[in-house]
């Protein structure tokens, strides 16, 4: 599938950082060489890196997200393996294919009238490519965990996981924005509602929406839509405290998570975290790694989508890779 550059040990070995009386989590991680090898293996999760930031361009923010995979690997691969963490049920497949789109989007000058719809063209182009993979991956009986790029590739995600188990799915998204926005050009604002209106996402929850930051348009849509998307407001859990994390953990899981389920985190959800749109108001890192890990084990999780992640705008080094190393790690059993 010329979608996917597939790694091998040799792809990740100048990565690892190996230690005499250690292992790192990146010595027993398992490869396939095709996709066609998934459905014979015995490990369950399956990371796969979306190097692009496209979308995020295309919704006019700041680019930075394309690398937020690599930095990832640098901790994650790392990570020591013990046995409370489970490398030996991971399989490091790859990354989708990019190259072309990210040079192609670097040709088109900001000052074209048309600049965000031809970014959006290319959007469209990395939503086959990953829904395509995602629908293999899933149709094999694993487990994706997806990490980087922008939240454009939850339409790609849910489209892969829909087709894979052959019917819609719902998703909790951990976000400070809706990505439930109209139905113009492709980006990163509405991955969802695209989703939504394709048949592929059933009932939609977003978990920590910040009032601050979804317009009235959008809370129209929620409302004309209000049988199948949810929300509940980081002010109401944080702020005003009508509502404890265990609660709002609850209203998504009685929400979502008896049918299949696809799990998002975005990271400008997560205070002063790196991130394309960094706040300097969210949740914690900790209550991140709750959500992923409280969700990660219910039966009918079918995927992880951590986003957004820019490690150029981490406010120490390796921010970025080391809060989705501790997310990655959260969701494995």
């Amino acid at each position: 599938m010329g979608f996917l550059k597939i790694y091998s040990e040799k792809n990740v070995a100048s990565t690892i950082k190996k230690r005499a009386g250690e292992t790192k989590f990146g010595e027993k991680v398992a490869f396939v060489e095709k996709l066609e090898d998934l459905k014979n293996h015995a490990a369950k999760y399956v990371l796969l890196g979306i190097p692009e930031d496209i979308g995020v361009r295309a919704n006019f923010g700041n680019p930075g997200t394309s690398k937020a995979w690599d930095a990832a690997l640098g901790s994650l691969l790392n990570m020591q393996h013990n046995h409370l963490n489970n490398a030996e049920n991971v399989i490091l497949l790859g990354e989708i294919d990019c190259d072309t789109q990210m040079k192609q989007a670097k040709s088109i000058s900001k000052e074209e009238i048309h600049y965000a719809e031809e970014l959006g063209e290319l959007v469209t182009q990395i939503d086959h490519k990953v829904a395509e993979v995602v629908k293999a991956i899933v149709a094999a009986g694993k487990f994706p965990i997806i990490i980087g790029g922008g939240h454009n590739n939850s339409f790609g995600n849910l489209k892969g996981t829909s087709e894979g188990i052959e019917k819609a799915l719902n998703c909790i998204n951990f976000d400070a924005h809706t990505d439930f926005r109209t139905l113009e050009h492709r980006h990163s604002g509405n991955g969802f509602s695209y989703a939504f209106e394709d048949g592929f996402l059933e009932n939609y929850f977003i978990f920590g929406l910040h009032k601050n930051y979804t317009s009235e348009a959008v809370f129209n849509s929620i409302e004309k839509n209000s049988k199948r998307v949810k929300f509940n407001l980081f002010e109401d859990i944080s702020i005003n405290n009508k509502l404890s994390f265990s609660e709002a953990l609850k209203d998504a899981e009685n929400f979502c998570c008896n049918e299949n389920f696809g799990i998002e985190l975005d990271m400008d959800s997560v205070e002063m975290m790196g991130s394309s749109a960094m706040t300097p108001s969210g949740f914690s890192l900790t209550e991140a790694r709750q959500f992923v890990s409280y969700f990660s084990k219910i039966e009918n999780a079918r995927y992880l989508h951590i986003c957004e992640g820019s490690p150029s705008a981490g406010v120490f080094p390796n921010q970025v890779g080391k809060a989705i190393a501790y997310l990655v790690s959260d969701s494995i059993l």
